[in-house]
């Protein structure tokens, strides 16, 4: 009963029927697009991080946005079928050998769509999507370019504004917004980190004197 109340709501939903319409490998597009025009995070010629990309929808909007000069890199355990301009890397955010599989140039944007399995115990699901919006925040940390942008999922929570402000000590604004294309009924939320400052520069600049030191 469950499983077809599912399929009908899905068939009603219009992001869903879009998604089937223009051919896109999931709705998820539609959220990613929402970020983009609100945030201006996929340039031409920018090189982005999809995490927990399959099926592939982020990936694909990336891909077109980005353009040929630009390019993608897909991280999931799950296969994703070949899309023109991304590289697909198999493996799990949080896996210590993963940063060296990525190469050593620096992206201008790390996304992530990671979502845990859901336990339908609320405050598990909640801290589970904490947990791995941290762990993206680490891969992030240590790929993205000074002035980079960070955008991930999450579900929301009492766990939220501690994760918000570790997002902040890295990025020079930090957004929470709730793309059209969510599930009204839905807690997913995105954080949004703009201005990717490294650790050695933000140490720096609290070291300058101050006016009021002055």
């Amino acid at each position: 009963m469950v499983n077809r109340r599912f399929v009908r709501e899905r068939r009603r939903d219009p992001y869903y029927r879009a998604a089937q319409r223009d051919d896109l490998r999931s709705r998820a597009a539609f959220k990613l697009d929402f970020l983009d025009q609100r945030f201006r995070l996929l340039r031409p010629g920018a090189r982005v991080l999809d995490l927990g990309a399959a099926p592939g929808g982020w990936s694909v909007v990336a891909a077109q946005r980005v353009g040929p000069r630009g390019s993608v890199v897909a991280v999931d355990l799950r296969p994703v079928e070949p899309i023109d301009g991304v590289r697909v890397v198999r493996g799990r955010v949080g896996d210590p050998g993963l940063r060296s599989r990525l190469g050593a140039e620096p992206f201008d944007v790390v996304l992530s769509d990671l979502s845990p399995r859901i336990s339908g115990a609320y405050a598990t699901d909640h801290a589970r999507s904490v947990d791995l919006v941290r762990l993206a925040l680490g891969l992030a940390r240590s790929a993205l370019r000074p002035g980079g942008a960070f955008a991930a999922k999450v579900f929301d929570g009492d766990l939220l504004p501690s994760l918000e402000a570790e997002v902040a000590r890295s990025f020079a604004r930090v957004r929470r917004t709730k793309p059209p294309a969510s599930r009204g009924a839905s807690s997913e939320l995105y954080l949004v980190g703009l201005g990717f400052a490294p650790a050695d520069a933000a140490s720096a600049a609290d070291r300058r004197p101050r006016a009021s030191d002055i």
